[in-house]
């Protein structure tokens, strides 16, 4: 039994490695009908930037979440998930002075992640005009990668930590079985 628990482990634990060690994706294309802000809260840095878009919010979460879904090299499906911010985190983790109706990230979890921030006017006259076309919302798309050193170094953490804690476990287990309890 023990065998086959160290098996087990020594497989998940590589398959995990193997995850982390997989290259990051290169910052996300924008929607096909958008154009990119020029604005210089926009250009910045290169990890961060925004686009007018006619798309809505399920569509641009959309968009990105099957851009960031697959690895770059394998093409393999990668454990990606939503999360969901208050509007007004926008002005921490995006930019200070962002408006925001919506903030949301996409992230692999030990990896990168992109943050989604939305902003729609709430009346369509204030909708942003670019070279004669109006635009639903503006997005701001910050790129957050992670260096495949400092993911090793969590994974030999977790594994050490993981060790720690069975080893302790069985000593306890052994320590309570050599116990005889009294009634």
């Amino acid at each position: 039994m023990k065998k086959i628990l160290i098996l087990i482990s020594v497989v998940l634990s590589a398959v995990f490695l193997f995850y982390l060690l997989l290259p990051n994706p290169d910052f996300p294309i924008p929607p096909s009908d958008s154009i990119q802000s020029d604005e210089p809260a926009d250009l910045e840095t290169p990890q961060r930037r925004g686009y007018f878009t006619n798309f809505t919010r399920e569509q641009v979460m959309v968009w990105y979440k099957n851009q960031f879904d697959r690895s770059v090299v394998y093409n393999i499906q990668l454990p990606t998930y939503r999360l969901n911010y208050p509007p007004e985190n926008a002005q921490t983790i995006i930019r200070d002075q962002t408006r925001s109706t919506f903030l949301e990230q996409i992230t692999h979890p030990f990896r990168e992640s992109i943050y989604v921030n939305g902003y729609e006017p709430a009346s369509e006259e204030n909708y942003s005009v670019i070279n004669g076309r109006k635009f639903r919302q503006k997005i701001i798309i910050k790129y957050v990668p992670s260096v495949v050193p400092v993911r090793v170094a969590v994974f030999a953490g977790i594994i050490f930590f993981a060790w720690v804690l069975i080893v302790s476990w069985e000593q306890t287990l052994s320590d309570i079985r050599g116990k005889k309890i009294k009634v």
